[in-house]
């Protein structure tokens, strides 16, 4: 699929904002440690992905009424739902230089049309060494959803199924979309926000 870039400027890419937050210490130590385990942009970009996808619980999954937002609060509490979690993978990815992004999926909120739509977050991260954006999902694995970093075939957590009416958003966003920030804002128990008030497209 061809993505479209929001902003042709890749320093839109590396902004901070109160979202974003990664001039928050917190996300700088993080930041730090996991660059210098790390040989090159590639394997940096890996570790940080596999971090937020394995270390940060994604809200649903554990059944909590928390819920985060702002990069430095997902890694504090260690949980939010997909908005959440994009929003920490790109700060700790932006901490170090790195641009990245935002693309979105049009999801079934169970297995079938019947069930609704929500609206999915996921990253694109752009790569020097190899010249181009890659998307990564960090929701975090379970039975029958098993995304990783991938510099081929993408492999997210939720492939789209066309016949259901999904959608690839094709839009590599330099800020959260606001209606995702907004679900998040808006509301106080986690868990009536997934089943309820997450936008159905953007």
């Amino acid at each position: 699929m061809n993505f479209t870039c929001e902003s042709s400027s890749l320093q839109d890419y590396l902004a901070v904002s109160d979202i974003v937050d990664y001039d928050h210490w917190s996300i700088k130590d993080l930041a730090e440690q996991l660059y210098n385990q790390s040989t090159d942009e590639i394997e940096f970009v890996r570790s940080a992905f596999e971090f937020v996808r394995d270390s940060i619980a994604h809200s649903w999954d554990i059944q909590s009424p928390r819920i985060t937002c702002k990069a430095s609060d997902v890694l504090q509490f260690k949980e939010g739902i997909c908005y959440a979690k994009s929003n920490l993978l790109c700060a700790i990815v932006r901490g170090k230089g790195i641009p990245a992004g935002f693309c979105y999926q049009r999801l079934t909120l169970g297995d079938t049309p019947d069930t609704g739509y929500v609206v999915h977050a996921l990253n694109a991260v752009y790569l020097r060494a190899i010249g181009r954006w890659i998307r990564v999902d960090a929701r975090g694995n379970k039975p029958g959803v098993d995304a990783q970093f991938s510099l081929a075939e993408e492999k997210l957590a939720f492939p789209v199924r066309e016949m259901y009416e999904e959608i690839d958003y094709p839009v590599i966003y330099a800020a959260p979309h606001p209606k995702t920030i907004s679900a998040l804002l808006q509301n106080s128990d986690c868990l009536t926000m997934y089943l309820h008030k997450l936008p159905a497209e953007l």
